[in-house]
């Protein structure tokens, strides 16, 4: 699943440089794939663009947003789920350059 973040979100950023996707951005934002950017899904609470989301697959065995949230709002998104074939393979396109240990750091391994 992707991750997403909750109505409970109070705004503080703690998530935003954690993410090693850049997937999060600060309401309101547009966000940037590909060098094109796209309308901001969240006008008001930080959000986790869902394309660019791994869920920390391939880098930590947990998402490392939710790790530093104090109010822990940064969930699996049940809407978009995922297994960690699908999360590891985007983490390898989107990082191509970068070496990805075998077996990957995942939450699917802890």
């Amino acid at each position: 699943m992707a991750t997403k973040i909750t109505d409970e979100c109070i705004n503080c950023g703690a998530c935003e440089p954690e993410c090693p996707n850049t997937a999060i951005y600060e309401g309101g934002a547009e966000w940037e794939a590909d060098g094109e950017l796209h309308a901001a899904i969240d006008e008001d609470l930080y959000y986790i663009v869902p394309q660019k989301c791994t869920e920390c697959v391939g880098f930590f065995d947990q998402e490392q947003c939710a790790a530093v949230c104090p109010v822990d709002c940064c969930i699996p998104d049940p809407d978009i789920p995922e297994a960690e074939e699908v999360l590891l393979a985007r983490a390898k396109v989107m990082h191509p350059d970068t070496p990805i240990a075998d077996p990957p750091p995942s939450r699917f391994r802890t």
